[in-house]
């Protein structure tokens, strides 16, 4: 017994002197069972090493520009992405593989114009997307289409131009009015003549003008085909009426011609 009780006692002093590795943690981050936080570092990209356990990650108030393809490492079961207030531009079409579970991304307070439907693809699960105050003009109606499980859009503080690229948008929104909490004060900001009024106050004839179906370049191909081909057509017609007069004109005066008058002398 005393054997298996000292053989006991070494390997408590070997786990407490080699405990067992434990998940990656960022130096510049704080992890507490399942947070990770890196908010207020100074941080211009993604930490590389993240805790694979990780089920909220708080990346707020950093200096990050660009989310590059695979930005973030495998992440299976992180719920919650929080990306506020930084200088977001650009996000890659492939920037958020690998986060399947996410459901919650927050991406306010940063600058982003253009959003590609692609993005958000991998995000299957996730139930809100706060978009709001960046510097979106329009948004393609794919972005939300693409999330199935979506159940909140924040789109407010954009400057969104109410122009006919705006259309796919409304219509999305007038669909899914359930989907959009800030609905009746998402306005505008150009044209100012619009600015006051909430995008979906917005009825059917206000975009009239836009859903006349525009022509394609094929037909613009053929406006510019047939306007050669008629004038030249014309010219030969004319031609070829113009040689059957002339020669309608000839074989008249022909037999004319061949007549002689009768002498009028006497014998």
């Amino acid at each position: 017994m005393d054997g298996w009780r000292g053989l006991g006692i070494l390997l408590t002093l070997l786990l407490l002197l080699c405990p067992l590795p434990t998940l990656a943690c960022p130096h510049t981050c704080h992890c507490w069972a399942g947070d990770v936080d890196c908010r207020q570092r100074a941080l211009h990209e993604v930490p590389p090493l993240l805790p694979t356990n990780a089920s909220t990650l708080w990346l707020g108030y950093n200096l990050i520009t660009v989310l590059r393809a695979r930005a973030f490492p495998s992440l299976p079961v992180l719920l919650r992405l929080s990306l506020p207030r930084n200088r977001l531009e650009r996000i890659h079409r492939q920037a958020l593989l690998g986060l399947g579970a996410l459901q919650e991304l927050d991406l306010s307070g940063n600058y982003l114009t253009v959003l590609s439907p692609e993005t958000f693809l991998p995000l299957t699960s996730l139930t809100t997307l706060n978009l709001g105050y960046n510097r979106l003009e329009e948004l393609e109606a794919e972005v939300p289409r693409s999330l199935p499980q979506l159940q909140a859009i924040f789109l407010n503080g954009n400057p969104w131009m109410c122009s006919c690229s705006i259309l796919p948008l409304w219509r999305w929104l007038g669909h899914n009015r359930e989907k959009v909490p800030e609905r009746s004060s998402l306005q505008c900001l150009f044209p100012e003549s619009l600015s006051t009024y909430p995008i979906m106050a917005f009825g059917n004839d206000s975009f009239q003008q836009c859903q006349k179906v525009p022509l394609s370049a094929q037909h613009y191909a053929a406006f510019l085909l047939i306007g050669p081909f008629s004038f030249l057509a014309s010219i030969f017609c004319c031609t070829v009426m113009g040689s059957i007069v002339v020669i309608y004109q000839h074989l008249r005066k022909e037999p004319q011609t061949q007549r002689r008058p009768l002498s009028s002398g006497g014998c």
